[in-house]
C-alpha cells in the first residue's frame, strides 16, 4: 500500500525530469527552425545577389497560397462534416455494446480527433497542392495561341492552360468531398445515426440529409469531370496517333456528354432523397449511371471500333490522321521545313568539289569527343585543372575569315590535388577557379597529328584577343568557395602556375589573385557566416580567420544550375557551351518552353528524343509542344545570369513574362558578338529530327501505310572503336513469365555542326543529321533516305538583330530509286576494305590503339561525301590521341590517306577541285597557330606545331614528322604506304601481276618497319 508520503516523495523525484524533456524538445524545435530559416535566408540572399529575388518571392508566395488553399480546402470541409454528424446525432439512440465501447474510448479525445484529423489531412493536401503553383499562375496569366483545335474550335490555350487547371480543381474537390463523406459516415455510425440490422439500414433524418447532399455534390463533380474528359480526348495518346480518332469523335465524346447529363440528373435525385427521404430513387439512378458507363462508355465504342472502323481503318481515320500531322508539325515548329528532292550521284569525277570549295575547306577533322585527352596532355598545365570529356564546337572570326573551332574551358579539378594539398582550407580559399580556354582549328592538324591551337597556353594567348580568363563559374566548379578580401590584403587565391623560381616567393612560384567581382552573397558579418555554416554544415565558414569583411561565398556555380534556378519554368538544353563575347567568357544556355497538352500533336519522351534511345510511353517527361524561347548567358567570372526572350511569339513564354515581368530582356539588347556565337540548339534539333522522321510525310494515307517512315542511324563509331561503350544503351525487358532479356544497341548518331553549303542554300554554320529507312529485323537497309539541316547562324546582322536565315530547316529527300550508302554501310565499307584494314593493323602495332572519329556526311559534289578522322593512341600512361589518317568515301569508293586533302584528291581522280583545311600538314608546313602561351612551370603548353614531338605522347604514331621515329622506321613506313597505293592502283587497273609485286613490297616494308622499331626500342 502506497502512503501519501511515499507518493509525494516519488512525485518529487520525478518532477525535475519534466522540464528537461520540455527543454530538449524546445531546443530541438529551435535548431530545426534555425536550419529552416538558414535555408530560406540563404536562398533569398542568392537570388537577391543575382537580381532575381522576384522569382523567389513569387514562388514563395504562390507556393504558400497554394498550401494554404489546399490545407483549408481539405481541413474545413472535413471538420464541418464531422461536426455536423456529431451535433445532429440522435441523442437518445440505443447503441450496441460494441459502439458503446468505441464511444467510451473516443469521447475523452473527441475534440482532439475532430480537430486533429482535419488538420492532418489538410497538411497532406497542402503539401500535395503547393507544387502546383506554376499551373495556377499560368491559368491566371494565360495567353491565347491564336489558333483553334479542329474538333471543338477552342483556342489552343484552353488545352494548355485552362483544361489542366479545371481538371485538377475537379479532382481535388472530388477527393475532398469523398473524404468528408467517409468521415460523416464514420461519425454517423459511431454516434448511432446510422445503424445496421440484418438487411436493414436505418439512417436518421439529419444523417440522411447530410449524406445525400454530400453524395449529390460528389456525383455533380463527376458530371463536370466527364464533361471535361471529352476535351482531354484530344491530347490522349492512342495506338495510331495522339488525339481523338473516329471512334472517340463519334462514340466516346458524345457518350461522355450523355454520361455527364445522366450524372447531373443522378445528383439531383440525391437532392430529392434528402428532401423526401426515399433512397430507392437515387440508388436506381446510380445504377443507371453505372450501366450507362459500361454500355455508352465501353461497349458502344468497342462495337464502333471493331465492326465499323477496323475493317476500313485507313478511310475512317484519314481525316483524323491529317489533324495529327498538321498539329504535330506546328507544335514542334517544323511546319515551315523546306523540302526538296536531292538526286544524289555516286560517281566520282575530277574537279567534282570545285563548286563546294568553301564547304570542303571547313570540313572538321578534330573530333570533340576524342581529343579531350589530347587537350589535357598538351594544355591542362596542372593536375588541378581539367577539360570536359566532350569538347564544344564554335566558330570565330580569325583574320576576317570564319573558322570552326573546337574549344574547351580549363576548369578547376579539386580531385586532382595531391594528398598534401587536399586540405579543407585549400579547397575553400585557394583553389577557387579555373583559368582560360583552349581552342583549336577544327579543320587543321599538325604534321604529327596534334591539333593546331589558335588559343593556348596559360595565361592563354592567341587569336581570341584579350578577355577575363578567370573561371569562377564553370561546369566543374567546387560546391562552394570563399573569395574576396580588402584592398592591400595578401592574395591567396591561386590564379595560375607562373613558373617562378624565386625561392623567396611565398606563393611557391604561382600567380595569385583576389576576386574583384560580385558573384555571391556576402559573409562578412557573423550572422551570415553562421547561416552559411549551417547551410553547408561547415564550421570552417564560421571559425576560419581567412573569412574577412569583404568575403563572398560562391555556390550553385554550374551554368545550367544557375539558369534553372532563376527560370524554373524552362526546360534547359543539356549542354552549356562557352564563348568569348565582348572580352568576357560567357556560358550560353538554351531554354525551352514545353507542354504535353497541345491537341492532336504527337507526344514523345523528351529525354528519349534527346538521348537517341528507344521511346517509351511510360516516361514521365512526355511533351508534344516545344519552343526555344530563351537564350541565357552566365558570366564565367561574375556568375551574372541574363535571360533573353528569343521566341517572342511563344504564348507560353508570354504567359511567364506576365508572371515574372522583369526576368527576361529583349533580343534587341543582345550584342552583335553574342549573336555571332548563338547557335541552333542541339537538343531541340534532336526532338525535331525525331518528329520529322515520321512527319515529313504530310499525306494521311501514306502516313497510315508507314511506307516512308525514317529514323536516325545508330552511331557507327560505337562498334568501330571496340571498347567504346559510351554510345550504347542497355535495355532490360521482362516478359509475362518473369524472364528478363538484356540487349545493348548503339544510340542514334549525334547531329554535327559544320560551316557548309546545303544544296539550295547559302554557306552557313549548319547543324545536320541523316535519315535511313525505319525498319526492324536483320534485313534492315542502311541507305540514306533524307538529310535534315538547319541554319544555325544567328549573327552577322548587328546588335539585337537576328539573322533572317537562322532556324530555317531544310530537308533533302533522296529518291527511293537511289541507293546511297548510309553511315553504317560506309563504316562497314571502311572496316572491311583490305587495304584500310592492313594500314590500320600497321597503326595498331605494339601497344597502340586506333580510334575512328565522328563520321561526317556532306552533300557536296552532287552526292554525299563521308569523312572520318582516324586517331592513334598508345595504351601507355600519359598518352593521348593523335590524328594520323583520314578516311573518305563517295558512293562505294573510298580513300585512306595522311591528310583530308590527299584523300579527296585520290578519291576524285587526282584532283578534287577544292583544297581541304589540312592541306600541307603531311609535309610539316601546318601553321601552329598564333600564340603558344608560356609555361615554364613544367606543364606542357605545346601548341601542336610541327615537330614539337611531345614526349608525353607515347602513341607510337606512324604519321610523318614524328621526332621519336628513327630514319629507318620512317623509310620503312613510307615504303609500306607507297606499296599500298601501288597495289590499290593495280587492282583498279585490273593488273594482277603488278598487284602481286606491290603486295610483296608491302610485306617486306612491314617486316622492315617491325625490325626498325625493335632496334629503336633496344637502343633506349
Amino acid at each position: 500500500m502506497t502512503t501519501p508520503s511515499s507518493t509525494s516523495s516519488t512525485a518529487g523525484r520525478r518532477s525535475p525530469r519534466v522540464p528537461i524533456v520540455v527543454t530538449i524538445i524546445v531546443l530541438a524545435a529551435l535548431v530545426i527552425a534555425f536550419f529552416i530559416f538558414a535555408s530560406l535566408y540563404t536562398d533569398y540572399a542568392w537570388f537577391a545577389q543575382l537580381g532575381f529575388q522576384q522569382v523567389l518571392t513569387t514562388r514563395w508566395l504562390a507556393g504558400s497560397a497554394m498550401f494554404l488553399a489546399g490545407f483549408l480546402g481539405m481541413a474545413i470541409p472535413v471538420y464541418v462534416s464531422i461536426l455536423l454528424a456529431f451535433r445532429l446525432r440522435p441523442v437518445y439512440a440505443k447503441l450496441g455494446s460494441q459502439l458503446d465501447r468505441y464511444q467510451q474510448v473516443i469521447e475523452p479525445l473527441r475534440r482532439v480527433v475532430m480537430i486533429g484529423i482535419p488538420v492532418v489531412l489538410g497538411i497532406f493536401a497542402g503539401l500535395a497542392t503547393a507544387p502546383r503553383w506554376s499551373m495556377v499562375l499560368e491559368y491566371f496569366n494565360r495567353t491565347p495561341f491564336g489558333k483553334t483545335d479542329p474538333q471543338f474550335g477552342l483556342d489552343i490555350s484552353f488545352y494548355v492552360f485552362e483544361l489542366p487547371f479545371w481538371r485538377s480543381v475537379v479532382a481535388y474537390a472530388s477527393a475532398v468531398v469523398l473524404i468528408a463523406g467517409l468521415a460523416a459516415v464514420a461519425a454517423s455510425y459511431l454516434y448511432g445515426a446510422m445503424r445496421f440490422g440484418g438487411r436493414e439500414v436505418r439512417i436518421s433524418r439529419a444523417a440522411r440529409v447530410q449524406l445525400s447532399v454530400t453524395a449529390a455534390v460528389y456525383i455533380a463533380l463527376q458530371a463536370v469531370s466527364l464533361w471535361l474528359d471529352q476535351y482531354a480526348a484530344l491530347t490522349k495518346s492512342n495506338s495510331l496517333i495522339t488525339g481523338a480518332q473516329y471512334t472517340e469523335v463519334n462514340a466516346t465524346i458524345p457518350g461522355r456528354e450523355i454520361m455527364a447529363g445522366i450524372a447531373a440528373i443522378v445528383a439531383l435525385l440525391f437532392i430529392v432523397t434528402a428532401v423526401i427521404g426515399r433512397w430507392r430513387i437515387s440508388i436506381v439512378g446510380t445504377g443507371l449511371l453505372l450501366v450507362s458507363a459500361i454500355v455508352i462508355g465501353g461497349i458502344y465504342p468497342w462495337i464502333v471500333q471493331r465492326l465499323q472502323v477496323a475493317p476500313s481503318e485507313r478511310s475512317f481515320e484519314s481525316a483524323y490522321i491529317q489533324r495529327n500531322i498538321d498539329a504535330t508539325r506546328d507544335a514542334y515548329d517544323v511546319s515551315g521545313v523546306k523540302e526538296s528532292d536531292y538526286d544524289a550521284t555516286t560517281e566520282t569525277a575530277t574537279g567534282a568539289l570545285a563548286e563546294d570549295a568553301q564547304t570542303t575547306t571547313n570540313i572538321r577533322l578534330i573530333d570533340p569527343k576524342i581529343v579531350s585527352d589530347t587537350f589535357s596532355q598538351l594544355q591542362q598545365s596542372r593536375q588541378y585543372y581539367q577539360f570536359p570529356d566532350e569538347l564544344d564546337v564554335d566558330r570565330y572570326d580569325i583574320k576576317g575569315q570564319t573558322e570552326d573551332t573546337v574549344i574547351a574551358v580549363r576548369d578547376i579539378d579539386l580531385d586532382g590535388l595531391s594528398s598534401a594539398a587536399n586540405t579543407q582550407y585549400n579547397r575553400t580559399f585557394v583553389y577557387t577557379h579555373g583559368f582560360g580556354v583552349t581552342a583549336a582549328y577544327g579543320n587543321q592538324r599538325a604534321s604529327d597529328g596534334k591539333p593546331v591551337f589558335l588559343e593556348s597556353g596559360i595565361p592563354t594567348t592567341g587569336a581570341l584577343g584579350d578577355y577575363q580568363q578567370r573561371v569562377y563559374f564553370g561546369e566543374t566548379s567546387p560546391p562552394y568557395s570563399i573569395v574576396g578580401a580588402p584592398k592591400g590584403t595578401k592574395n591567396v587565391e591561386l590564379d595560375y602556375p607562373s613558373g617562378s623560381d624565386d625561392s623567396n616567393d611565398a606563393n611557391g612560384g604561382n600567380a595569385t589573385t583576389t576576386y574583384q567581382g560580385n558573384g555571391g552573397p556576402s559573409i562578412g558579418n557573423f550572422f551570415n557566416r553562421l547561416v552559411y555554416a549551417a547551410k553547408f554544415q561547415s564550421e570552417q565558414i564560421l571559425l576560419s580567420n581567412a573569412v574577412n569583411p569583404d568575403s563572398q561565398i560562391l555556390y550553385d556555380r554550374d551554368p545550367i544550375t544557375r539558369v534553372q534556378k532563376v527560370a524554373p519554368y524552362l526546360t534547359l538544353d543539356s549542354d552549356a557551351y562557352p564563348a568569348i563575347v565582348d572580352h568576357r567568357l560567357q556560358w550560353i544556355v538554351d531554354g525551352y518552353t514545353t507542354s504535353d497538352a497541345y491537341p492532336y500533336s504527337q507526344s514523345q519522351s523528351l529525354s528519349d528524343s534527346i538521348n537517341g534511345t528507344e521511346t517509351s510511353s511510360f516516361r514521365t517527361d512526355q511533351v508534344n509542344y516545344i519552343r526555344n524561347s530563351v537564350k541565357a548567358t552566365v558570366d564565367a567570372y561574375t556568375g551574372k545570369v541574363t535571360l533573353y526572350s528569343w521566341d517572342t511569339k511563344d504564348p507560353v513564354l508570354k504567359t511567364w513574362q506576365k508572371i515574372f515581368p522583369t526576368a527576361t530582356k529583349p533580343v534587341s539588347q543582345m550584342s552583335a558578338e553574342l549573336l555571332d556565337h548563338v547557335r541552333y540548339p542541339t537538343d531541340l534539333f534532336k526532338v525535331q529530327r525525331s518528329i520529322l522522321g515520321t512527319y515529313h510525310v504530310t499525306n494521311a494515307n501514306s502516313f497510315y501505310s508507314g511506307d516512308d517512315a525514317w529514323t536516325t542511324p545508330s552511331d557507327p563509331t560505337a562498334t568501330s572503336n571496340g571498347s567504346d561503350t559510351t554510345n550504347t544503351t542497355t535495355t532490360t525487358t521482362t516478359n509475362a513469365l518473369g524472364t528478363q532479356t538484356t540487349a545493348a544497341r548503339a544510340d542514334q548518331q549525334d547531329p554535327y555542326y559544320l560551316t557548309m553549303k546545303v544544296p539550295g542554300q547559302g554557306t552557313a554554320y549548319t547543324l545536320y543529321t541523316t535519315y535511313i529507312p525505319q525498319q526492324t529485323g536483320s534485313n534492315a537497309r542502311n541507305v540514306l533516305t533524307g538529310y535534315l539541316a538547319v541554319d544555325s547562324d544567328a549573327g552577322g546582322s548587328g546588335k539585337g538583330k537576328r539573322a533572317s536565315g537562322y532556324g530555317k530547316l531544310t530537308l533533302l529527300t533522296i529518291p527511293k530509286t537511289d541507293n546511297i550508302p548510309g553511315p553504317l554501310q560506309v563504316q562497314n565499307l571502311f572496316n572491311s576494305d583490305t587495304t584500310v584494314s592492313q594500314e590500320l593493323n600497321i597503326l595498331k602495332r605494339g601497344n597502340s590503339t586506333v580510334k575512328q572519329g565522328n563520321l561526317l556526311t556532306l552533300p557536296v559534289g552532287g552526292g554525299f561525301l563521308y569523312v572520318q578522322p582516324v586517331y592513334v593512341q598508345s595504351t601507355s600512361s600519359g598518352s593521348y590521341p593523335l590524328l594520323q589518317k583520314v578516311l573518305v568515301a563517295f558512293g562505294d569508293k573510298i580513300a585512306f590517306e595522311d591528310t583530308l586533302d590527299e584523300a579527296l584528291n585520290q578519291l576524285f581522280g587526282g584532283d578534287s577541285g577544292a583544297a581541304a583545311g589540312d592541306q600541307g600538314a603531311s609535309n610539316g608546313s601546318s601553321d601552329s597557330g598564333s600564340g603558344t602561351g608560356s609555361d615554364s612551370s613544367g606543364g606542357s603548353s605545346d601548341s601542336g606545331s610541327t615537330g614539337s614531338g611531345s614526349g608525353s605522347s607515347g602513341s607510337g604514331s606512324t604519321g610523318s614528322g614524328s621526332s621519336t621515329q628513327s630514319p629507318e622506321l620512317r623509310q620503312a613506313l613510307a615504303d609500306a604506304s607507297a606499296a599500298l597505293q601501288d597495289r590499290q592502283q593495280a587492282y583498279a587497273d585490273n593488273d594482277l601481276v603488278a598487284a602481286a609485286e606491290a603486295d610483296k613490297r608491302l610485306q617486306a616494308a612491314i617486316q622492315a618497319a617491325v625490325s626498325a622499331e625493335g632496334d629503336s626500342g633496344s637502343g633506349n
